[in-house]
C-alpha cells in the first residue's frame, strides 16, 4: 500500500529511487553483524529495496547521507514493521528512537490502532529495546529457518 503520512519529525522522509543504493548500504550494514550468530542472512539483507522504495514503503533519515531508515507496510488491523535498519556509524544518536516515534505517528495518520514486528530470538539486543519503546511480546514462532519473536505495540 502507498498511504501517505506527515511527520513531525522534518528529518524523516519517503524514500525515492535515488536513495536505494543507500538503502541497501545501511541494511546490509546494520544487519551483516548477526550473519555469523544465526547462521544465516537476516532477512531484510535480501529484500527487493528498489521495490519497496518504488511501492512508497521505505521511509529514510539522514540529509544528504541516509543514517536510518524504516520499512513499513499498512496492514488491514496494524502498520508492520518489516525492518528498521540504523548504520552503525549513528549509533547512539537517537536516530532509532526517531525512526520508532516516525512509525507510531505513520501508523496514527493512517488510522490504525497498533504496531506489529519481529525480530529473530538471537538478536538480543532488540529484546531489550522494543519494550523500552512499549511493544510486547505476542509469541514466538518459526518461521522457515528464522526463530522469531513477535511483538506489538497497542497505539
Amino acid at each position: 500500500m502507498n498511504e501517505e503520512a506527515r511527520t513531525t519529525d522534518p528529518g524523516i522522509r519517503p524514500a525515492v529511487a535515488a536513495d536505494v543504493p543507500a538503502v541497501k548500504a545501511v541494511t546490509d550494514a546494520a544487519y551483516r553483524p548477526y550473519i555469523a550468530r544465526i547462521g544465516l542472512v537476516p532477512q531484510p539483507m535480501e529484500a527487493d529495496h528498489a521495490a519497496n522504495v518504488a511501492a512508497g514503503l521505505v521511509h529514510v533519515i539522514g540529509d544528504p547521507d541516509v543514517i536510518g531508515l524504516v520499512v513499513v507496510e499498512a496492514r488491514a488491523d496494524h502498520l508492520f514493521l518489516d525492518s528498521i535498519a540504523v548504520h552503525p556509524d549513528a549509533h547512539g544518536q537517537g536516530v532509532g528512537r526517531r525512526l520508532l516515534g516516525f512509525v507510531d505517528e505513520h501508523a496514527r495518520a493512517l488510522g490504525l490502532p497498533e504496531v506489529r514486528l519481529y525480530t529473530h530470538a538471537l538478536m538480543r539486543e532488540n529484546q531489550e529495546i522494543y519494550p523500552r519503546y512499549g511493544y510486547e511480546v505476542m509469541e514466538r514462532r518459526t518461521d522457515g529457518p528464522y526463530d522469531r519473536i513477535h511483538y506489538r505495540k497497542l497505539l
